[in-house]
Formats: C-alpha cells, sequence, structure tokens
C-alpha cells in the first residue's frame, strides 16, 4: 500500500484578498520525496516551514515560471502558497511581474527588512498552519490596502489573457484595438511572460489533463482537442517544457504519490466585496483555461 507522503488543501481566499488572490494552497511533507512541478503563469508568495528553511522559516516570491522542475521536498516540510491572479504581482509585491519573472526571491527584497520581519515573526508564532493561512493573508490585505488599483492591474492584459487561449497574437490585438507590440508590452509586464508563452503553457495544462483524465485517448486526438497544430506540435512543446516526452511526463507523475488533507483547513469561498475588488478586476488562469489547468505536483 502507498501512503501519502504530501498532503494537500486548497483554500478560498477571504473576500479581504480575493480580488489579488486565486487560492491559498497548504502543504505538509511527512517523509522525503521527489516531485515535479508543473509550470504556471502565474507569481506565488511562498511560506516555508521545517528543515529546508533557513532558520526554519523563510519567505519568497515565485515569479512566472515556463519549465517543470524537479524537486525534492523533505520530511517535516510544511508550506503555505498564495497564488497571486493574473496581473496582481504588483499589487501584492510591489513590482510588476515581469520583474521577477523566472526568478525567486527572498521577500525582504521586495517589502523591505522591516515589513518582512513582521511577517517572520508573527508567523514565528503561528499556533497551526491555518493560523499560518491568516497570517499571510492578513499580510497581503494590509499591502492591498495602500495600493492604488487602477495601476494594479493591467485591464488590456487581463482582456487578451482570457482570448489568447483560442486566437493568435494578431488576432486578439485588432480585436482590443491595439498594436501588437502594445500588447505584447503591456501583456509581459503584468503576466510576466509574453502572450506566445503564455498561450504554450495554457495548451499544456489542458493538453495534460487531457491525457490523465482520459488514458484511452490519442496524443493525436488530444493535441487536435487542446489547441495543438498536430502530434507533433504538442510533443514538440512537452519537450520542450518538461524536457521528456509527454509518455515520460506521465510516467513521473504517476510515480508521485500525493493526496490527503491537511487536517483543520477549510473555508467555504466568499464574496469578493472587499475595496480593491471593487476597483479592479481579477483572472485566474483556472478561469483562462476554463477549468482545464492541471493542479498537480
Amino acid at each position: 500500500m502507498h501512503w501519502s507522503a504530501v498532503h494537500r488543501n486548497r483554500v478560498a481566499p477571504s473576500a479581504s484578498t480575493a480580488a489579488a488572490v486565486a487560492a491559498l494552497l497548504v502543504e505538509e511533507c511527512d517523509r522525503d520525496i521527489s516531485l515535479v512541478a508543473i509550470p504556471r503563469p502565474e507569481t506565488h508568495l511562498v511560506v516555508r516551514f521545517g528543515p529546508s528553511a533557513r532558520s526554519g522559516l523563510d519567505i519568497h516570491a515565485f515569479g512566472v515560471q515556463q519549465s517543470v522542475r524537479r524537486k525534492l521536498i523533505r520530511a517535516g516540510q510544511r508550506t503555505v502558497m498564495a497564488r497571486l491572479h493574473l496581473g496582481a504581482a504588483e499589487a501584492v509585491l510591489g513590482v510588476a511581474a515581469s520583474a521577477i519573472a523566472g526568478r525567486v526571491l527572498a521577500l525582504d527584497d521586495l517589502w523591505g527588512d522591516a515589513a518582512t520581519r513582521r511577517l517572520s515573526d508573527r508567523l514565528a508564532g503561528a499556533r497551526s498552519t491555518i493560523d499560518a493561512v491568516a497570517i499571510v493573508e492578513s499580510a497581503i490585505a494590509e499591502r492591498l490596502a495602500l495600493v492604488d488599483a487602477g495601476r494594479a492591474h493591467s485591464y488590456l492584459a487581463l482582456r487578451a489573457a482570457d482570448r489568447l487561449v483560442s486566437a493568435n497574437v494578431r488576432a486578439v490585438a485588432v480585436e482590443l484595438g491595439v498594436s501588437e507590440r502594445h500588447l505584447r508590452r503591456v501583456f509581459r509586464e503584468a503576466v510576466g511572460v509574453g502572450p506566445k508563452a503564455f498561450s504554450k503553457l495554457a495548451r499544456f495544462h489542458r493538453a495534460l489533463r487531457a491525457a490523465r483524465e482520459d488514458s484511452r485517448a490519442s496524443w493525436a486526438s488530444i493535441a487536435a482537442a487542446t489547441g495543438y497544430c498536430d502530434q507533433a506540435h504538442l510533443i514538440g512543446d512537452f519537450r520542450a517544457i518538461a524536457g521528456v516526452t509527454p509518455r515520460a511526463l506521465l510516467g513521473e507523475l504517476a510515480q508521485t504519490w500525493t493526496g490527503g488533507r491537511v487536517p483543520g483547513i477549510a473555508r467555504p469561498s466568499q464574496a469578493n466585496d472587499g475595496t480593491f475588488a471593487r476597483n479592479a478586476s481579477s483572472l485566474s488562469f483556472d478561469s483562462v483555461v476554463e477549468g482545464g489547468t492541471y493542479e498537480g505536483p
């Protein structure tokens, strides 16, 4: 029998942060395990407790990633991760998504020593993981209260993201009434990757989920259903993103035994009625791909 090594839970953001935070993710690891991290075009704020963290606790901002990462998670590690909505990096972190794309930065490089120390001290006193979730949310809410919502989101980039799954950059630019060059610049600044790279990740997620949900489907049929030109196009993208063929990646994921839920963590979805929400739209990658993202390790 295979026991779960990583216990995961997804927590709905509270009303005070839901305009900027797409999801709060909690992980607890009870033994050493190698995981395959699937890239997503969002920025994340990540808190780690345990043996892998400096002094038992560290906080980092993870910029948009475009390739699969393979990593060793140590037994005893607990993680609280805030996944930000597309376009919300500047509101929460103080810099555009493009400034940290592909990078992992200590939070004090972005928030400064004093603000990061206050958050770290509060997290060090957390009695449970759910307490840590509430502390992280509170810190994000404080940041949002100081933000000019008009600059926090690029409406143009969000409108484009919603269309790029089914249309090319030129068609989207024409529909939105801007030049391709302007669209690429604004999109990269707000999201962290260009429109083409974003579409590539969206297709990859849709194909990966389709393959996991129907093991009998052929790669040719999956390619046709998820926006690829043909099977060769799909295989090429999988090699570029994961470094292996689609079948090899599925094999890696099948060998990663995860599951279970972190005890004591639950929160129903809440209305998004905060001040920040009233002044800025939000968009998650999951909604762009219409539920087709892969929420795997």
